[in-house]
């Protein structure tokens, strides 16, 4: 079948909807299927290359977000001519209404993963989080309305449109991981060198922290905790960078943690692996994850990790089997203490991260189940709303 993908955001980007959406399109492919992705271009210029189509965007007000300000059809014209048979949008602003423009020109379904919980961002345009969460379920139930099925990472995402009132199908989907840069062993000597290049010894015992640098991802509650912890030897790694970042080495130099925290800032994305291989554990305080990629990929590098208690982690995160989750200081400073003063325990613990992460979170179990959607989407296409069944071009 022909999948259009349709994403605000896609690569050189490195962020969660972007290593979901490049996940898909290569399960996809490798099932038989052509993928096309439609995205936003980094300027004004509209331009199509290698099966992706980037339309010309300029700067929204979120910091390193973009938006088209228009539909720009006579750019999607090589797209309509291409027919696709089924459209898996992955953000609700400009490249949504793209996705809208075109499935009713050709008359086909959209499916719809929510990927971010935006209450959790509200305080970028609302100081009132009770008025942005209404505005935030509004907007949300006016825009899948307009969709066949809804692909929800975590339980928890579920829960949380089905509480904004949004109807029909809501599957249960987690995002699958290309595990296998994550499971190749880091060579001795070569963790030894970038340890060293980082200024961080073998005897350091060392906290990383990988993903982007946003006042919603809390990681000021990670420098508090650190600053707090007596362990002489205790360093923080924070992989990544984003608009919080000066804001974060400034609280940093507050603390007196600059001997102790590492800003590494952006790696190239086959580098990431490697730097959490230099963690005795994956720390995060975010509580604004729909499923937190980054646990996932902490896991299959075999690092136990240690994290505020979010529901998106439900049956993920087992406290003293593959981590802990904590919700209290003394909560994180118990479990780190526990992790550091008992000999094996982490390697323990690393191991059957690794395990979980491989037996539930594969990309090709993730490629399967999309397919399966896009399946039963056709199926469920309404014939009385002049939208013919797609069945016969989806086998």
């Amino acid at each position: 079948m022909k999948i259009l993908i349709t994403t605000e955001c896609y690569r050189p980007i490195i962020n969660g909807v972007v290593t979901s959406v490049v996940n898909l399109q290569n399960e996809l492919e490798k099932n038989g299927h052509e993928v096309r992705i439609l995205t936003l271009s980094p300027d004004g210029r509209s331009f199509t290359e290698g099966g992706v189509t980037h339309i010309g965007s300029v700067g929204a007000l979120y910091p390193g977000v973009r938006t088209a300000l228009r539909v720009h059809r006579r750019e999607l014209r090589e797209l309509l001519d291409w027919k696709p048979d089924v459209i898996h949008s992955q953000c609700e602003f400009s490249t949504f209404r793209m996705a809208r423009y075109i499935a009713g020109a050709l008359k086909i379904p959209i499916v719809h993963t929510y990927h971010t919980v935006y209450e959790d961002y509200t305080h970028y345009f609302s100081p009132s989080r009770t008025w942005g969460r209404a505005a935030v379920a509004l907007f949300t139930r006016r825009t899948l309305k307009h969709v066949e099925s809804v692909v929800a990472p975590t339980q928890k995402v579920r829960s949380l449109l089905e509480s904004y009132g949004v109807p029909g199908d809501i599957q249960v989907v987690p995002t699958g991981v290309d595990l296998s840069q994550f499971q190749a062993e880091l060579p001795a000597e070569r963790r030894l060198l970038l340890r060293k290049s980082l200024g961080l010894s073998e005897e350091d015992r060392v906290l990383v922290s990988v993903g982007r640098l946003a006042k919603e991802k809390n990681l000021e509650e990670i420098l508090r905790f650190v600053s707090r912890c007596p362990h002489p030897r205790l360093k923080l790694l924070i992989v990544g960078d984003g608009p919080n970042r000066q804001a974060l080495e400034r609280r940093a130099d507050e603390l007196g943690l600059r001997e102790r925290i590492v800003f590494a800032g952006m790696v190239q994305p086959e580098q990431v692996a490697n730097y959490y291989k230099l963690g005795d554990l994956f720390v995060s305080a975010s509580n604004s994850e729909t499923q937190g990629l980054t646990y996932i990929e902490a896991m299959a590098s075999g690092v136990p990790v240690l994290c505020r208690r979010d529901d998106c982690l439900n049956g993920v995160v087992d406290s003293g089997v593959n981590g802990w989750q904590y919700e209290t200081f003394e909560q994180f400073e118990a479990s780190l203490a526990t992790a550091l003063d008992r000999p094996g325990l982490l390697a323990e613990l690393g191991e059957n991260a690794r395990k979980l992460a491989l037996e539930r979170y594969s990309s090709s179990a993730f490629g399967d189940s999309a397919e399966q959607i896009y399946l039963r989407a056709a199926a469920s296409y309404s014939p009385a709303a002049g939208r013919a069944p797609l069945m016969a071009a989806l086998k």
